[in-house]
């Protein structure tokens, strides 16, 4: 006899008390600090495969370092709708920032198997590893590994103690020549799906419980070198002077005004490094970083251009020499309108007062290389105030309850497209 699903309720109860479970692994104690490939992460991998054999799912972890799960549909070797996130951290991060995404997908699956629900495809549940990027110059790694992106040169990679990314994978039980091999083969998985806190302060403003994520932005990064004349801070004249860290901050001035100037486009200078960084000495030279993001590739492109452009003038005014150096850029990546539907009718069919509120994302997710294999698709959940990666992260356990029954709700509307 098929059973009731789980009230929005009771899986906001069990999603925080899970939460708790799996928050309790750090590598430094009165911090939640779990970086990729630490103890901290192979006792939350372990806690974390332990959780989905109880929901039903047969799970091991992988060669990368993630922790896989499946609960086959109505006949063995379907093709499967993956959820999926993260169980890596910053530094003294937060506590749902992808935790609560693989938390959501654990509770989605034991409360389709408690009602007795079979669909007519898979379902799996994945906690990847190394979305945060903190310990190693990787980006989005583990994910990769699936979709078939994996670069066997970032085994190479080294942490900020000298650690090889491949020892530490041998180290935490991995294997770095199995890696090629978790690439699954195209049409093995029909749709992923990824439950997210939004990490910014829309949906709090407009009082959205949750929202679908329409894309994740573009972003750009580069560092800047801003190298001018070191001096006597009392004896070097204002007219005469040729200061970098005064040419840098303008230069910081206007990346805002540039970002302010583009619809949706956002920038940051993140960090700001000035040589010699002494009280009575006119800085020589000033090394900084810009990381600028918009939904558009097209409008990115355009943020680019009026970077170089006004940096140089601003340089050029103040004597001072200015050299640019990107070092990462992701295109923008839209997600698939068929699932963004699907959540729209889920929202719809939880009969709560729900808007099915669009917005693009300006974070990087799994789920933008996961788009590379099937089609993909986020919905974001409000957090109090927008904060992130930080341990003042918090959301309230009726929001979360609200997201996974909609998570449910989406996969029955899945099941009935393709029945």
């Amino acid at each position: 006899m098929t059973q009731m699903l789980p009230s929005a309720a009771v899986l906001g109860a069990r999603a925080f008390a899970a939460l708790q479970g799996l928050n309790r692994f750090t590598d430094e104690p009165g911090k939640l600090t779990r970086l990729y490939l630490s103890p901290a992460h192979r006792q939350a991998a372990e806690w974390t495969r332990g959780a989905m054999e109880v929901a039903g799912l047969t799970a091991f972890i992988d060669a990368a370092g993630s922790v896989q799960g499946r609960r086959e549909g109505a006949t063995p070797g379907l093709p499967a709708v993956m959820i999926g996130s993260h169980i890596d951290t910053v530094k003294d991060g937060g506590r749902f920032d992808g935790n609560l995404g693989v938390v959501a997908g654990i509770l989605a699956v034991q409360a389709l198997r408690d009602a007795g629900i079979v669909l007519p495809f898979a379902l799996e549940v994945v906690a990847f590893g190394d979305e945060e990027n903190v310990r190693f110059p990787t980006h989005l790694s583990t994910s990769c590994a699936l979709a078939g992106e994996h670069d066997p040169a970032s085994l190479e990679a080294r942490d900020s103690d000298g650690t090889r990314l491949a020892d530490a994978l041998v180290a935490f039980g991995g294997d770095p020549s199995a890696i090629a091999k978790l690439a699954r083969k195209p049409g093995s998985v029909k749709a992923y799906l990824e439950i997210h806190i939004e990490q910014g302060p829309v949906l709090e403003a407009e009082n959205e419980a949750v929202g679908i994520v329409t894309a994740i932005n573009a972003q750009s990064r580069a560092r800047i070198r801003v190298t001018g004349e070191a001096g006597h801070a009392g004896t070097v004249p204002m007219s005469l002077r040729k200061d970098a860290l005064a040419a840098s901050a303008e230069m910081v001035l206007a990346l805002e005004v540039i970002a302010a100037g583009h619809d949706q486009a956002v920038g940051t200078v993140g960090a700001l490094r000035p040589d010699p960084g002494a009280t009575n000495v006119v800085p020589g030279a000033v090394d900084f970083t810009v990381d600028f993001r918009s939904p558009s590739n097209e409008t990115l492109a355009l943020v680019d251009a009026d970077i170089r452009a006004r940096f140089a003038e601003i340089a050029a005014r103040r004597g001072v020499t200015m050299a640019l150096t990107p070092y990462a850029k992701a295109e923008a990546v839209p997600m698939d309108e068929a699932l963004q539907e699907a959540f729209a009718a889920g929202i719809a069919r939880t009969g709560a007062n729900l808007s099915a509120r669009r917005l693009p994302s300006g974070a990087g997710h799994d789920a933008m290389t996961m788009a590379k294999l099937c089609p993909a698709a986020m919905l974001f959940v409000r957090n109090e105030k927008g904060i992130s990666h930080s341990p003042l992260e918090t959301m309230t356990e009726a929001d979360a309850g609200i997201a996974i029954r909609v998570l449910l709700e989406t996969l029955l509307v899945l099941a009935r497209r393709e029945a």
